[in-house]
């Protein structure tokens, strides 16, 4: 399903399904023609690329090296959707970006990857010290206040206390969904792009490269997704990086032109908040 049914009520949060442990897959998903829904339907696609690349694999290996390897595979493949790439699908311009279009496209970008990898730690962080007792019922929304300022620099614009549940409003929590998978899946998006890059033999700034229709940056891309959860992790990450410890370098490295800017721009000015 990709388009809202006119007829009856559906649940239009776009999930990736494996129906029968072989072939049949499919997406659910209300899409509009934008670039936000672009990345969605690549996102969702990465789950389905991996759940047939593993298919052969035992059924008890019928999963990601960890749940943080699902979560990473289309975006990985987002990444490659450069303006030069754009241009060449007819989705863009053709024409070279000037500096400051480099730097609007990552300020953009590093909104969502960069600003989400606080949030995505501290969410299990709560859990979890919710989970070991660490943190008792009369102080759940402080606890979580608490993580927020911490990691992300932020209050409540009202005073709170512990007649509200403020970690309610994230669905996972309620939910019971484990959320370390997406703030794995932030760092090992990165990290795939670059070796991809490199397997493709690309030499240029990270954030211009594109792996579309390199064979040997898909080759070596499918050969990791074949291992599924039938070794350890470490093994199936080093059969594409070369290493067994995922590394957040390669996002440093993307975000390395507007790190310089934002250098630029706060030359001389106290940055960070208490407790960073």
């Amino acid at each position: 399903m990709l388009v809202r049914p006119r007829d009856r009520d559906v649940v239009c949060h776009a999930s990736a399904w494996q129906m029968d442990a072989s072939e049949d897959v499919r997406v659910k998903a209300c899409l509009l023609p934008n670039e936000e829904d672009l990345s969605t339907i690549y996102h969702e696609l990465g789950h389905i690329y991996y759940d047939m690349a593993y298919k052969d694999q035992p059924y008890l290996f019928q999963s990601g090296a960890h749940d943080g390897f699902h979560e990473a595979i289309g975006d990985t493949i987002v990444l490659s959707m450069t303006p030069s790439y754009l241009a060449s699908v007819g989705l863009a311009k053709n024409a070279a970006p000037s500096r400051e279009a480099t730097i609007n496209e990552q300020m953009r970008m590093a909104a969502d990857k960069i600003a989400f990898l606080p949030f995505g730690k501290l969410i299990d962080q709560w859990r979890w010290q919710v989970f070991s007792g660490q943190v008792q019922p009369q102080d759940y929304n402080k606890a979580w206040w608490t993580l927020r300022q911490h990691y992300q620099g932020i209050a409540p614009p009202t005073p709170r206390d512990e007649t509200e549940f403020d970690p309610g409003a994230k669905y996972h929590v309620p939910g019971n969904t484990p959320y370390t998978r997406y703030f794995l899946s932030y760092v090992l998006q990165f990290q795939f792009h670059r070796a991809l890059c490199a397997a493709a033999g690309f030499n240029g700034p990270l954030h211009e490269c594109s792996v579309a229709g390199n064979s040997e940056a898909g080759k070596r891309f499918w050969a990791m997704l074949q291992e599924g959860s039938s070794q350890p992790w470490p093994d199936t990450l080093a059969k594409l990086t070369g290493t067994r410890e995922m590394d957040a370098s390669a996002i440093i490295e993307y975000f390395a032109p507007l790190k310089t800017w934002l250098d630029e721009q706060n030359a001389g000015q106290q940055c960070g908040w208490e407790g960073a």
